[in-house]
């Protein structure tokens, strides 16, 4: 069922469905609540399901400021504040992990069991043609902004986004300086603060977040578990859907 609730003035859109234990859905970047849809059916039948569309993404609004990883879990703490939800268990694909990350670490006392599937939050090893790429960007923005390369117009700053920018950023619009700076904020350092029982799920071809960001997760967190699906990417949830909805009830539910 799709509800709206007003949380610190943005208006954020969810879907609330089934009886029992809370279990709450973090999308993607560039997702929505319905990017879990086929888990959050499967699961309706034993949890109290919740999925929200991220501020910014979906029917949310979009907020005010550049938000951070921190703003973003912040304001799902509140909103689970504000449904009365004292613990939740919690599972978070790709950013959306991230923002588990940083919630389970700052609020321990409402994670119950944590899923992180493909998730996003650690600092990628980059190759020099990627800084090459980068500072290449960042200069030709400023002569761009000094006027220098001709007549500041929007359709000229676009060009130079979609020559340098990565497909997420070219997409991200009204997002992109969030995108920025949600990306340059390295998680590592909160991954031994996590106290809850944490599942790792990965796709043994992701390539957006490859499998030793997972393998450097469960290293860290103090309870946590490994699983990598093969023949599976960076939606790995989808790819192998059968395997990870029977891997995920077994954590939260045992042999039922």
């Amino acid at each position: 069922m799709r509800q709206y609730i007003d949380i610190d003035g943005v208006r954020v859109a969810y879907d609330i469905d089934g009886e029992g234990p809370p279990m709450l859905f973090l999308h993607g970047w560039g997702g929505s609540a319905k990017s879990f849809l086929p888990v959050y059916q499967t699961f309706a039948q034993w949890f109290r399901v919740i999925a929200i569309d991220f501020p910014g993404f979906g029917e949310s609004s979009l907020p005010a400021e550049t938000w951070g990883v921190g703003e973003y879990a912040e304001c799902v703490y509140h909103f689970l504040q504000a449904l009365a939800i004292d613990k939740t268990h919690v599972i978070g694909h790709s950013f959306g992990g991230r923002v588990a990350i940083w919630l389970a670490a700052h609020h321990p006392e409402v994670v119950d069991k944590m899923t992180l599937v493909d998730a996003a939050g650690i600092r990628p090893r980059r190759s020099w043609k990627y800084y090459v790429k980068v500072y290449t960007f960042k200069t030709c923005k400023r002569l761009y902004n000094l006027g220098l390369l001709g007549p500041r117009r929007p359709e000229r700053l676009e060009r130079l986004y979609r020559l340098f920018g990565s497909a997420d950023y070219r997409e991200a619009g009204p997002l992109r300086n969030i995108m920025v700076r949600v990306v340059n904020q390295d998680l590592t350092p909160l991954l031994p603060n996590i106290k809850a029982s944490t599942l790792l799920i990965w796709g043994e071809h992701d390539e957006a977040t490859p499998v030793w960001f997972g393998k450097t997760m469960e290293r860290l967190i103090p309870d946590a578990g490994l699983v990598v699906l093969p023949n599976a990417g960076h939606y790995s949830y989808l790819d192998q859907l059968g395997s990870f909805n029977k891997i995920v009830k077994h954590f939260y539910l045992g042999s039922a």
